[in-house]
């Protein structure tokens, strides 16, 4: 049985960047590329194709004209096909939002996995996954640490706060990927200049008939308070005074 795997992408800031904030707002004029936990997804659904237990991956994204390098990370990294789905750059497309887009090109491209990071480390929602299982009704199997796929079936491992937990599930199905589900390749050289030519279908939430008007707004985002340099005391006694007097944790 042959296997449509689709892939949701996301660009956002690197994960090696120090945030910046500057009235209110997050400072984004600085490098970005695919969200890690996405980067693990593509990962996995490339070694599914390549042990023949799928037939196809498909990437897809929404965002702005920039995102199409992180498309094209993709298809470097062995994606066969992508999609964009447009939005202006000042544009915040929320995670129900998504979720209802995700489910049009489900409708479009009929996968049997839709095969997501379990969260993006811009907003940590974690909910796009969640959101598109229930927009389907298919059955989810989220924060996976491993995945073994048949012609019509997932089993998968979860981690979860008590240790590992197994679960098997119908397809299609939504799966979400958690850090060490893999360690995602680097993409050679003859990739990245093959995915430079590979053609990106563009739509826009309109011509998939979603509306992305944001249903919550952030009224404002501040940096942590700075932490306090420590101080070297000489005893016990003066540790156990300031400790009392001056941090008041006793």
């Amino acid at each position: 049985m042959s296997h449509r795997i689709l892939v949701p992408v996301k660009r956002v800031i690197d994960y090696a960047v120090k945030i910046r904030v500057a009235g209110g707002k997050i400072d984004t004029n600085v490098k970005h590329s695919m969200n890690p936990f996405d980067e693990i997804a593509i990962e996995e659904a490339v070694r599914l194709k390549e042990a023949k237990k799928a037939t196809e991956v498909v990437t897809v994204t929404v965002g702005s004209t920039k995102s199409q390098e992180t498309l094209r990370t993709a298809l470097a990294m062995g994606a066969d096909r992508a999609l964009h789905v447009e939005v202006p750059e000042s544009a915040e497309v929320q995670p129900l939002e998504v979720a209802k887009i995700l489910k049009a090109i489900v409708a479009k491209e009929s996968p049997s996995i839709v095969l997501l990071g379990k969260q993006a480390i811009d907003d940590d929602a974690g909910q796009t996954g969640q959101m598109l299982a229930g927009l389907l009704d298919w059955p989810q199997a989220t924060f996976a640490s491993k995945v073994e796929l048949n012609d019509s079936a997932l089993t998968v491992t979860r981690e979860i706060d008590g240790g590992l937990e197994t679960v098997k599930t119908t397809l299609p199905a939504i799966l979400t990927a958690d850090l060490r589900l893999n360690q995602p390749r680097y993409a050679t050289l003859p990739n990245i200049m093959k995915a430079k030519k590979k053609t990106i279908e563009k739509l826009s939430p309109g011509d998939l008939g979603v509306d992305v008007t944001p249903r919550i707004k952030v009224l404002e985002v501040s940096e942590p308070p700075k932490r306090q340099a420590g101080k070297t005391v000489g005893s016990v006694d003066e540790l156990i005074d300031k400790l009392k007097n001056e941090a008041g944790v006793i």
